[in-house]
């Protein structure tokens, strides 16, 4: 008698050993990149590239012992000083950054620490471990709405550098009438006092009464300049607002002292603007 044989299945054991992925590859190989000093001091946070190389100049970073000149780079393992102050290992690596907005509201100043004892827009964010915000342009006490901040200092310096001519977007209520010389004068350009000024775009937002409303565009980011403007043709400004900065424009939704964090798309669009 015989017996029908049974198909016997064998399976092939697989390795459970994951291999990297290229992009892992290369995130470990920047990780153990040098790179020039004021670039991962700016990564870490500590402020735009261009103010760390004014601190490098001024001789206040030391790597491994010697004062830092321009041009020096950072390994992994190096001791660094900023200040008189080591800066940890974990700020010098390269960091995961974030990206927020804020609708800064009235009375409220741009500087990390204010010595008349007003609140500054610093006190409004999230606390962050081993780095800090970057405000991307400031914004003048009597001035609100959007400001970007991000843990990505270079990124921060790009964004506000003259030669990127990033449009910033303010919705400006004038006192009085604004005749259409005005209108041509703020449109073709107006000697300051720190050189020829213009608006890039002006729109008519209506308005009742003494007060009219008007959304200007321009593409620097000079002290007062929009207020500035409007006094050279003898207007006052009775309120500013800044509503958009490049791509990312202020959400009806944040209200004044409020933040939230930018989406990818967001993000992505900041990044390639610059």
């Amino acid at each position: 008698m015989t017996f029908p044989r049974k198909k016997i299945s064998i399976k092939k054991k697989t390795s459970s050993v994951r291999r990297p992925h290229k992009s892992e590859d290369a995130a470990s190989a920047a990780a153990t990149k040098p790179e020039r000093a004021q670039k991962v001091l700016a990564q870490g946070g500590f402020g735009s590239r261009r103010e760390i190389e004014k601190w490098i100049e001024e001789g206040r970073v030391q790597i491994n012992g010697k004062v830092a000149v321009l041009g020096d780079l950072i390994s992994p393992g190096d001791k660094v000083i900023v200040d008189g102050k080591q800066v940890t290992a974990t700020r010098l690596e390269p960091q995961k950054h974030r990206y927020l907005m804020y609708h800064k509201p009235l009375g409220e100043v741009c500087t990390r620490s204010d010595p008349e004892g007003r609140r500054t827009v610093f006190e409004s964010l999230p606390q962050l471990r081993n780095t800090r915000w970057v405000g991307v342009g400031r914004l003048d006490l009597n001035t609100s709405g959007l400001m970007i901040f991000t843990t990505d200092g270079d990124l921060a310096n790009k964004l506000m550098h003259p030669s990127r001519e990033i449009e910033r977007e303010y919705a400006v209520r004038v006192l009085g009438t604004v005749t259409d010389e005005q209108m041509a004068a703020l449109s073709t350009g107006v000697m300051l006092e720190d050189g020829m000024a213009k608006f890039d775009q002006i729109i008519d937002a209506g308005g009742e009464g003494a007060n009219h409303w008007y959304h200007v565009v321009l593409r620097e980011g000079r002290n007062r300049e929009v207020r500035r403007l409007w006094e050279s043709q003898g207007l006052k400004v009775s309120r500013l607002q800044r509503v958009r900065y490049g791509s990312v424009q202020l959400p009806r939704s944040l209200r004044p002292g409020k933040f939230q964090d930018l989406t990818p798309q967001e993000i992505k669009a900041l990044q390639g603007s610059v």
